[in-house]
């Protein structure tokens, strides 16, 4: 956890998790993301405690260069991915810089999987 303060008063520590927070509703906001995928500690978190981490498909890691971030997405269908992860990066990357005042060193979007609508279905179920 990195610390930040100003001369000769006590360090503020931002953890893991606000900052995850933060990237989260950047990438949330995104046009085309359907939403975050969790993976297998979001789901223990789910079954054992009952509820959903605010924060569930953002990894944070603090280092030295600053803060790595990675976020797990679902995309909607017809989307056009790369435009979708740039978009992302920049939006996660100002949230969190403007929010922390954390340089942030990278943003790597996984994209996870792609929303197909009903209608879509339905039309291939047809042919």
């Amino acid at each position: 956890m990195a610390a930040i303060g100003r001369q000769g008063e006590g360090p503020v520590r931002i953890s893991d998790e606000v900052i995850a927070v933060c990237a989260a509703n950047a990438a949330l906001k995104t046009e085309g993301v359907v939403n975050l995928s969790g993976g297998i500690s979001n789901a223990l978190s789910k079954n054992f405690l009952g509820k959903e981490l605010n924060s569930k498909g953002v990894k944070v890691n603090q280092t030295d260069a600053g803060v790595e971030i990675d976020v797990h997405i679902t995309v909607k269908y017809n989307t056009k991915i790369p435009a979708v992860a740039w978009e992302i990066q920049e939006n996660v990357k100002n949230e969190v810089q403007h929010m922390t005042e954390h340089k942030v060193a990278a943003v790597n979007i996984h994209v996870e999987g792609v929303e197909i609508p009903s209608e879509v279905n339905e039309a291939d179920d047809q042919k």
